[in-house]
């Protein structure tokens, strides 16, 4: 044929194009093998998937455990949830009882929460298992060391209530009591006596307290974020630690004191002890202007007063004066001698009674005293509220209010007594303070224990941790554990951190005291390289009017304008930037191992002023963003408010009663 008709085959065409329809042919039956293959693992994995969690037996045997476990975990969780509950019941029971200073019933009941403590603790140790397990573990131990630290604190308060039970009637307390026949002395003789034997358990009392220490002091707060309800644990536990802290010490370093009060009682011979009346309404640098003093003698706990005057009768009977120290030359010139009524300059008690004593023992009136005891008009008020009326001297005093100056009603009889002029001698004058305190001992004495002596004990214990009573005993192990117990009045020269101790002295003001309220207000600024910059501002009020001062018209002069010499004890090394309200140049000082700015300023009746310091601390702030801080409350104040910023924000704010210590975060 010829090429019209047929054309021309070309093989090699035709054969390419049959190579690649078999090639389709194979790639689509390749697909298909894939996708058959990936139909295949799938139903082979999902076959496997369901083997491994229904029939594997390793499953079904992990499985097993952990529903054990769980199911154990509920079961011994409800018993450990039930005691517990039951241990809260019971210790809140026992708690009671301590409030209501039942001593007897107290110890019962804490014997009772030791038992149930015991079961507690016992439920909880079935958990031991979770102590090998991270993270979880800790929160074993900690809970294990909590109820550990409690037993020994339950233990400690066994053994001081057990301690209590003989001496409860003496002391006020409610239960037991072997004291309970002869006159109120003869009580106080056989406890005094028989003190002895139960003294020795306060070693008893602080090794419990010291293994309580070391539990909790383990459990790591830290562990708990301080966030939502979890951050009241975190501060439960800090606060716990704090406490348990303090008791350590406080037990370790009184001892000296407890295991010598007997002596000091004048168990084995009488003692004697010099008492200084401090007046507060006329503020001095610890406490208050020396008025009255007495010379007690103590025999087998038997007070008796040997002999009683007033200050300017001590001072008459020391034949010459030294000079006017410069404080006394520049702040109070009117004064050109060195009085023992003026001798209670430095805001240190022991120091100011060095001083006192230097004068002292010149005196004709001087007798050997194993210590001095200061107390202020604060002590006799809370005294006559809860003996009520008092007589002494011919002169009735009460804690009531007298509108004569707004005052308490003794308080103005003390200033009335020993302050207005009048046309005859007093004879009681002299012998005031005695008298009073004696009668005030009398009145206690002769009612039964429970009605006042309990409350009294109280009352001069808060006295004591409030400064309105001082201590300066010469037996150094019993002054040791005196200041332990913070009733020294010593200024703290050793704490690390930032410290505050504002200490004022009214030279010349009259009384005024009685009506000048303060605050303080403290601002902490930090920069970037941990600088602090302080400021503490003071602002006095006086809402009284004058008083009449005219001494011949007979006027009671209270109130008039304040002269207040001041100093203000901070962290030493620390530099002033500036200051302002004092109206003397102040002036930068070392003391009493501080640095102190000194400045004078007055206060009128119905008026205000205000006095502030700048200055920058002697340290950096640290990594951890904390200002460590120590304020230190002056003897003879009444409540000052205190409110802290820190960079503008405000971190603190309280009325100080006593010492205060804080962290302040930045």
């Amino acid at each position: 044929m010829d090429d019209k008709g047929f054309g021309k085959i070309n093989f090699q065409d035709s054969s390419s194009r049959v190579m690649q329809r078999a090639a389709r042919v194979q790639s689509g039956n390749n697909v298909g093998d894939d996708l058959n293959n990936m139909r295949r693992r799938r139903k082979s994995n999902k076959k496997k998937v369901s083997f491994i969690n229904i029939k594997s037996r390793r499953v079904q045997v992990i499985l097993g455990i952990i529903i054990l476990v769980v199911a154990y975990s509920l079961i011994r969780g409800y018993f450990l949830y039930k005691d517990g509950m039951a241990l809260k019941a019971q210790a809140r029971t026992a708690y009671a009882a301590v409030k209501d200073k039942n001593v007897v019933q107290a110890k019962d009941e804490l014997v009772k929460t030791k038992t149930q403590l015991t079961k507690t603790q016992h439920d909880l140790h079935w958990f031991v298992p979770f102590g090998w397990i991270p993270f979880i573990g800790g929160y074993y131990h900690d809970a294990d060391h909590v109820m550990s630290a409690a037993s020994s604190g339950i233990n400690a308060a066994i053994i001081a209530s057990d301690s209590l039970i003989p001496y409860a009637d003496v002391l006020g307390l409610k239960g037991g009591g072997s004291f309970s026949g002869g006159s109120a002395q003869d009580r106080i003789r056989l406890a005094v006596q028989t003190m002895d034997k139960v003294v020795p358990k306060i070693d008893d009392i602080g090794t419990q307290l010291a293994s309580a220490q070391k539990e909790i002091n383990q459990v790591d707060s830290n562990r708990y974020p301080n966030i939502g309800p979890i951050k009241k644990v975190r501060a439960q536990i800090d606060a716990v630690k704090t406490l348990t802290n303090e008791g350590v010490d406080a037990v370790q370093q009184g001892k000296p004191l407890i295991k010598l009060l007997p002596e000091l009682l004048g168990e084995s011979e009488p003692k004697k002890y010099l008492i200084l009346f401090q007046n507060d309404k006329e503020l001095r640098p610890t406490g208050g202007f020396l008025t009255y003093y007495s010379i007690f003698n103590v025999d087998e706990g038997v007070v008796t007063v040997d002999s009683s005057s007033n200050i300017y009768d001590l001072d008459n009977s020391i034949a010459s004066h030294p000079a006017p120290p410069r404080i006394i030359a520049k702040y109070f010139p009117t004064v050109n001698r060195w009085y023992i009524r003026d001798t209670n300059l430095s805001p240190d008690f022991v120091t100011s009674m060095k001083d006192f004593n230097a004068q002292y023992k010149k005196s004709s009136a001087y007798q050997d005293v194993d210590g001095i005891v200061a107390l202020d008009t604060n002590f006799l008020v809370h005294a006559l509220d809860i003996l009520g009326d008092v007589e002494a001297g011919g002169i009735t005093f009460n804690s009531k209010n007298d509108p004569r100056c707004d005052c308490p009603e003794a308080v103005y009889e003390l200033e009335s007594n020993i302050s207005t002029p009048v046309g005859y001698v007093r004879e009681n004058r002299k012998a005031l303070l005695g008298d009073l305190l004696y009668a005030l001992m009398q009145k206690a004495l002769s009612s039964s224990p429970k009605e006042y002596w309990g409350r009294l004990v109280q009352s001069a214990m808060t006295d004591a941790q409030h400064k309105d009573i001082l201590f300066d005993l010469y037996n150094p192990e019993a002054q040791k554990g005196i200041e332990a117990l913070n009733w020294g009045g010593r200024v703290n020269s050793t704490f690390a951190g930032d410290y505050l101790n504002i200490n004022d002295a009214n030279f010349g003001g009259a009384k005024s005291n009685m009506y000048v309220t303060n605050s303080v207000k403290m601002e902490y600024t930090t920069d970037s390289n941990g600088t602090i910059t302080k400021k503490v501002t003071i602002s006095y009020k006086n809402p009284q009017k004058y008083s009449n001062c005219n001494l011949e018209s007979g006027g009671l002069c209270l109130n008039a304008t304040l002269r207040n010499f001041q100093r203000v004890y901070v962290p030493k090394g620390s530099a002033l930037v500036s200051s302002t309200g004092s109206q003397v140049k102040v002036t930068t000082n070392q003391d009493l191992g501080r640095t102190d700015f000194e400045a004078f300023m007055t206060v009128n009746p119905l008026g205000t002023a205000e006095i502030s310091y700048t200055y920058t601390l002697p340290f950096k702030l640290g990594s951890d963003k904390v200002i460590p801080l120590l304020i230190q409350k002056q003897p003879g104040k009444s409540l000052e408010n205190y409110q802290i910023f820190v960079n503008g924000k405000e971190a603190a704010t309280f009325d100080l009663t006593t010492d205060k210590q804080l962290n302040l975060k930045v």
